[in-house]
């Protein structure tokens, strides 16, 4: 009889060894699978989105900061000689330093008040959802997009994105000088923002870098284009 219950339990223990050894199995199955085909779907979705994001906010901070702070031919100074010919095209050093200082301190302001919920004072356009942003929630994706599937990619729980800013808002000025027409210069300067963010979803992170270019000066010039000018100028504000 001793014999006959110690066998039952030694079987009872043989079943309880070989489930918890399935149940890790499986585990490790469906988190592989995650790994390999949901978590790149999830990581585009979200990275589209903070890339849209990201990128409306640099481009509203250049746009405000040029119409509050800046004359845009106040930001380079052109010497020409007595035959009207370009010799050199320059930064001024201080307006441009002002300028960058004032939209990477409001890039990285922006983006810290999207990260902290606290965007009362934000621009955003009508089809952000105000109640997730002043939540930090950037963006929600429906589980059922990682089926790939049209009529099922709204269906579903909903995970959350959030966005944290990290490193540094680096910000440059960048110009281009070229031949258009008869002795005559196009010059084009754009304000470059590169801003280092992370993606944060539930057991999911990523970082990115976000690069954008704004346009701030088209303008021709009279005069054939030097062999040198100045082209770039930059600037970095630490988080």
């Amino acid at each position: 009889m001793m014999n006959l219950k110690r066998r039952k339990k030694k079987k009872i223990i043989n079943r309880i060894f070989l489930l918890f050894i399935l149940i890790i199995f499986i585990s490790f199955l469906v988190i592989k699978i995650f790994d390999n085909r949901v978590k790149p779907i999830l990581l585009s979705y979200a990275e589209a989105e903070t890339r849209k994001l990201t990128t409306l906010v640099i481009n509203k901070a250049v746009t405000k900061q040029i119409a509050l702070n800046m004359d845009p031919d106040n930001l380079y100074e052109i010497e020409t000689n007595s035959n009207n010919e370009i010799n050199i095209v320059s930064y001024n050093s201080t307006t441009v330093t002002k300028i960058l200082n004032s939209i990477t301190n409001l890039v990285q302001l922006n983006l810290k008040s999207i990260e902290e919920g606290n965007i009362d004072l934000l621009e955003l356009p009508d089809n952000y959802d105000t109640d997730k942003l002043k939540e930090g929630i950037i963006y929600e994706i429906p589980f059922g997009a990682i089926t790939n599937i049209s009529f099922l990619s709204n269906l579903g729980p909903k995970i959350p994105v959030k966005l944290h800013l990290i490193g540094d808002v680096t910000s440059g000025i960048r110009s281009n000088l070229t031949e258009y027409g008869i002795n005559n210069a196009l010059l084009e300067i754009r304000v470059n923002i590169e801003v280092t963010c992370r993606i944060n979803m539930p057991f999911i992170s990523k970082q990115i870098t976000v690069d954008n270019a704004v346009p701030i000066v088209i303008k021709l010039i009279q005069g054939k284009v030097p062999e040198y000018y100045f082209n770039g100028f930059s600037s970095n504000i630490s988080s």
